[in-house]
């Protein structure tokens, strides 16, 4: 009889949070419907702080010609990855 009784208390909770589920999700939609909220508390057309506007003309040919690595050749092995000596 507890298993019986365990088992509808279980199903009795699950319909009760379905339920409040679907109540809150109608309450939320409806509210979203009817006012949309604003991207941006002030729509301008242009930035109006922290952005910097530079116009200048980019070079033809680049700084550095190529780029090579400071180390030629292959790198030594740390000292834990050579192995045993000999």
């Amino acid at each position: 009889m507890k298993s019986r009784q365990f088992k509808l208390v279980s199903a009795g909770i699950g319909a009760g949070a379905a339920i409040a589920m679907s109540v809150v999700g109608v309450g939320i939609n409806t509210v979203s419907a009817q006012a949309p909220l604003p991207l941006s508390p002030v729509a301008t057309p242009e930035p109006t702080v922290g952005q910097t506007v530079t116009k200048s003309k980019a070079p033809s040919t680049p700084e550095v010609r190529r780029a090579e690595p400071a180390i030629k050749g292959p790198a030594p092995l740390p000292p834990e990855e050579q192995g045993l000596p000999g």
